[in-house]
Protein backbone atom coordinates (compact mmCIF):
# COMPACT_ATOMS: atom_id res chain seq x y z
CA UNK A 1 0.00 0.00 0.00
CA UNK A 2 3.09 2.36 0.72
CA UNK A 3 3.18 2.43 -3.46
CA UNK A 4 -0.34 4.02 -3.89
CA UNK A 5 -0.40 7.59 -4.83
CA UNK A 6 -2.92 9.17 -2.82
CA UNK A 7 -4.68 12.88 -3.82
CA UNK A 8 -2.35 15.61 -1.80
CA UNK A 9 -4.69 17.84 0.60
CA UNK A 10 -4.72 21.75 -0.54
CA UNK A 11 -2.86 22.38 3.20
CA UNK A 12 -1.14 19.58 5.14
CA UNK A 13 -2.88 18.54 8.67
CA UNK A 14 -0.96 19.93 11.49
CA UNK A 15 -1.27 17.76 14.21
CA UNK A 16 -1.78 19.37 18.26
CA UNK A 17 -1.28 18.86 21.81
CA UNK A 18 -2.72 20.37 24.64
CA UNK A 19 -1.26 20.71 28.62
CA UNK A 20 -4.21 21.98 30.84
CA UNK A 21 -3.74 23.98 33.89
CA UNK A 22 -7.02 23.57 36.22
CA UNK A 23 -7.78 26.56 38.26
CA UNK A 24 -10.40 27.58 40.78
CA UNK A 25 -12.77 30.04 39.76
CA UNK A 26 -13.62 31.02 43.46
CA UNK A 27 -17.43 29.54 43.14
CA UNK A 28 -18.69 27.10 44.91
CA UNK A 29 -21.99 26.00 45.91
CA UNK A 30 -23.37 24.03 49.26
CA UNK A 31 -26.95 23.46 47.63
CA UNK A 32 -28.71 23.45 44.30
CA UNK A 33 -30.05 26.94 44.29
CA UNK A 34 -26.48 28.06 44.72
CA UNK A 35 -24.96 25.13 42.06
CA UNK A 36 -27.38 26.85 40.12
CA UNK A 37 -26.40 30.78 40.38
CA UNK A 38 -22.81 29.59 40.08
CA UNK A 39 -23.58 27.95 36.72
CA UNK A 40 -24.91 30.79 35.20
CA UNK A 41 -21.71 32.75 36.13
CA UNK A 42 -18.90 30.70 35.75
CA UNK A 43 -16.85 30.85 33.08
CA UNK A 44 -17.06 28.69 29.74
CA UNK A 45 -14.01 26.94 30.37
CA UNK A 46 -15.29 25.79 33.86
CA UNK A 47 -18.59 24.41 32.10
CA UNK A 48 -16.23 23.10 29.64
CA UNK A 49 -14.05 21.45 32.56
CA UNK A 50 -16.70 20.12 34.49
CA UNK A 51 -18.83 17.92 31.75
CA UNK A 52 -15.46 17.00 30.09
CA UNK A 53 -12.76 16.41 32.67
CA UNK A 54 -13.46 12.53 33.02
CA UNK A 55 -12.97 12.16 29.41
CA UNK A 56 -8.88 12.10 30.36
CA UNK A 57 -9.15 11.15 33.53
CA UNK A 58 -10.95 7.48 32.64
CA UNK A 59 -10.62 7.67 29.13
CA UNK A 60 -9.90 4.19 29.07
CA UNK A 61 -13.37 3.27 30.53
CA UNK A 62 -16.57 2.87 28.61
CA UNK A 63 -19.12 3.94 29.12
CA UNK A 64 -17.68 7.29 30.04
CA UNK A 65 -18.36 8.32 34.01
CA UNK A 66 -21.27 10.93 34.48
CA UNK A 67 -20.14 15.04 34.42
CA UNK A 68 -18.97 16.41 37.47
CA UNK A 69 -21.90 17.94 37.59
CA UNK A 70 -24.28 15.00 37.54
CA UNK A 71 -21.68 12.57 40.29
CA UNK A 72 -22.26 15.84 42.34
CA UNK A 73 -25.82 16.64 42.34
CA UNK A 74 -26.32 12.23 42.59
CA UNK A 75 -23.31 11.14 45.27
CA UNK A 76 -23.40 14.92 47.69
CA UNK A 77 -26.93 15.98 47.57
CA UNK A 78 -28.20 12.62 47.30
CA UNK A 79 -30.25 13.46 44.02
CA UNK A 80 -30.69 10.25 41.92
CA UNK A 81 -33.57 11.82 39.71
CA UNK A 82 -31.82 15.33 39.38
CA UNK A 83 -28.38 13.37 38.54
CA UNK A 84 -30.09 11.28 36.07
CA UNK A 85 -31.44 14.13 34.15
CA UNK A 86 -28.33 15.61 33.95
CA UNK A 87 -26.12 12.77 32.86
CA UNK A 88 -28.89 12.64 29.90
CA UNK A 89 -27.78 15.72 28.50
CA UNK A 90 -26.82 14.56 25.15
CA UNK A 91 -23.33 16.59 24.89
CA UNK A 92 -23.00 15.82 21.30
CA UNK A 93 -25.57 17.86 20.21
CA UNK A 94 -24.36 20.87 21.27
CA UNK A 95 -22.12 23.29 19.08
CA UNK A 96 -20.80 25.67 21.74
CA UNK A 97 -20.58 25.95 25.24
CA UNK A 98 -23.28 28.48 25.46
CA UNK A 99 -26.11 26.02 24.66
CA UNK A 100 -24.75 23.27 26.51
CA UNK A 101 -25.19 25.61 29.74
CA UNK A 102 -28.52 26.94 28.73
CA UNK A 103 -29.23 23.18 28.79
CA UNK A 104 -27.86 22.35 32.54
CA UNK A 105 -29.76 25.56 33.44
CA UNK A 106 -32.64 24.83 32.15
CA UNK A 107 -32.76 21.20 33.38
CA UNK A 108 -32.03 22.18 36.71
CA UNK A 109 -34.74 25.12 36.85
CA UNK A 110 -37.31 22.30 35.75
CA UNK A 111 -36.46 19.81 38.63
CA UNK A 112 -36.57 22.60 41.44
CA UNK A 113 -39.93 24.09 40.44
CA UNK A 114 -41.27 20.59 41.23
CA UNK A 115 -38.57 19.79 43.71
CA UNK A 116 -38.22 23.41 45.61
CA UNK A 117 -36.63 21.26 49.06
CA UNK A 118 -32.86 22.06 49.21
CA UNK A 119 -30.50 19.53 50.77
CA UNK A 120 -27.19 20.80 51.91
CA UNK A 121 -23.85 19.51 51.19
CA UNK A 122 -22.34 18.15 54.28
CA UNK A 123 -18.72 20.25 55.33
CA UNK A 124 -15.86 19.56 52.92
CA UNK A 125 -18.55 18.49 50.67
CA UNK A 126 -19.12 21.65 48.27
CA UNK A 127 -19.21 21.79 45.15
CA UNK A 128 -15.99 23.85 43.84
CA UNK A 129 -16.24 25.80 40.37
CA UNK A 130 -12.97 24.87 38.53
CA UNK A 131 -11.78 26.12 35.19
CA UNK A 132 -9.23 24.58 32.79
CA UNK A 133 -6.92 26.98 31.06
CA UNK A 134 -5.80 25.04 27.71
CA UNK A 135 -2.16 25.55 26.08
CA UNK A 136 -1.65 23.85 22.50
CA UNK A 137 0.80 23.30 20.61
CA UNK A 138 2.30 21.93 17.66
CA UNK A 139 3.91 18.29 17.51
CA UNK A 140 5.86 16.78 15.47
CA UNK A 141 3.36 15.09 13.11
CA UNK A 142 1.93 16.39 9.93
CA UNK A 143 0.03 14.82 7.41
CA UNK A 144 -0.30 15.74 3.53
CA UNK A 145 -2.50 12.92 2.46
CA UNK A 146 -4.73 9.74 4.18
CA UNK A 147 -1.98 7.51 4.29
CA UNK A 148 0.19 9.59 5.86
CA UNK A 149 -2.41 10.40 8.44
CA UNK A 150 -3.26 7.51 9.14
CA UNK A 151 0.81 6.70 10.00
CA UNK A 152 0.77 10.11 12.49
CA UNK A 153 -2.69 8.91 14.29
CA UNK A 154 -1.05 5.73 15.08
CA UNK A 155 1.32 7.36 16.58
CA UNK A 156 0.25 10.69 18.32
CA UNK A 157 -0.78 10.95 21.97
CA UNK A 158 -3.60 10.32 23.50
CA UNK A 159 -4.08 14.76 24.17
CA UNK A 160 -3.66 14.85 20.66
CA UNK A 161 -6.83 12.97 19.71
CA UNK A 162 -8.74 14.37 22.79
CA UNK A 163 -7.91 18.13 21.33
CA UNK A 164 -8.64 17.65 17.83
CA UNK A 165 -11.78 15.44 18.74
CA UNK A 166 -14.00 17.36 21.87
CA UNK A 167 -12.06 20.71 22.19
CA UNK A 168 -12.09 21.96 18.29
CA UNK A 169 -15.80 20.90 18.00
CA UNK A 170 -17.01 22.10 21.55
CA UNK A 171 -15.06 24.46 23.69
CA UNK A 172 -13.49 25.93 20.21
CA UNK A 173 -16.99 26.36 18.74
CA UNK A 174 -16.44 24.95 15.32
CA UNK A 175 -19.08 22.64 15.52
CA UNK A 176 -17.07 19.80 13.63
CA UNK A 177 -13.94 18.35 15.15
CA UNK A 178 -10.62 18.73 13.22
CA UNK A 179 -10.75 15.99 11.56
CA UNK A 180 -13.79 15.84 9.72
CA UNK A 181 -13.13 19.32 8.78
CA UNK A 182 -9.92 18.58 7.12
CA UNK A 183 -10.60 15.52 5.19
CA UNK A 184 -13.81 17.60 3.73
CA UNK A 185 -11.96 20.84 3.32
CA UNK A 186 -8.39 20.45 2.02
CA UNK A 187 -9.06 16.44 0.86
CA UNK A 188 -12.70 16.82 -0.51
CA UNK A 189 -13.60 13.37 1.14
CA UNK A 190 -16.92 14.42 2.19
CA UNK A 191 -18.05 11.03 2.59
CA UNK A 192 -15.09 9.87 4.93
CA UNK A 193 -15.38 13.23 6.63
CA UNK A 194 -19.24 12.60 7.38
CA UNK A 195 -18.59 9.32 8.81
CA UNK A 196 -16.23 10.54 11.16
CA UNK A 197 -18.07 13.76 11.84
CA UNK A 198 -21.46 11.78 12.72
CA UNK A 199 -19.88 9.22 15.05
CA UNK A 200 -20.68 10.14 18.79
CA UNK A 201 -17.25 10.55 20.44
CA UNK A 202 -18.36 10.33 23.90
CA UNK A 203 -19.84 6.71 23.79
CA UNK A 204 -15.85 5.25 23.00
CA UNK A 205 -12.67 5.32 24.82
CA UNK A 206 -9.75 7.66 23.26
CA UNK A 207 -8.22 4.81 21.97
CA UNK A 208 -11.21 3.01 20.34
CA UNK A 209 -11.35 6.51 18.71
CA UNK A 210 -8.03 6.15 17.66
CA UNK A 211 -8.20 2.47 15.88
CA UNK A 212 -11.76 3.03 14.36
CA UNK A 213 -10.48 6.40 12.60
CA UNK A 214 -7.66 4.62 11.15
CA UNK A 215 -9.84 1.56 9.87
CA UNK A 216 -12.47 4.18 8.68
CA UNK A 217 -9.19 5.92 6.79
CA UNK A 218 -7.82 2.63 5.44
CA UNK A 219 -11.47 1.33 4.06
CA UNK A 220 -11.59 4.36 2.21
CA UNK A 221 -8.58 4.35 0.79
CA UNK A 222 -9.18 0.75 -0.37
CA UNK A 223 -12.08 1.77 -1.72
CA UNK A 224 -10.72 4.30 -3.58
CA UNK A 225 -8.03 2.18 -5.17
CA UNK A 226 -10.40 -0.84 -5.99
Amino acid sequence: MNDIILKQAKTPFIFYSRLSLNEFTGYKARNIYEFLECIKKVPDASIYHHTHNFLLLYHYVTPAPPSDFAYWVREVLDDEKLGEKLESIDTIEFQNISDLRESIISTIKDYIKKNPSAKLASKGREFHFIKSVTFAFPTKYVANNLMEFCDCLRNIGINSIYFHMFEARLRLAKGQNDFSHWIEDSLEEKKLAETIGQADPYQYTLEYLRNWIIKEIEKSIERSIS
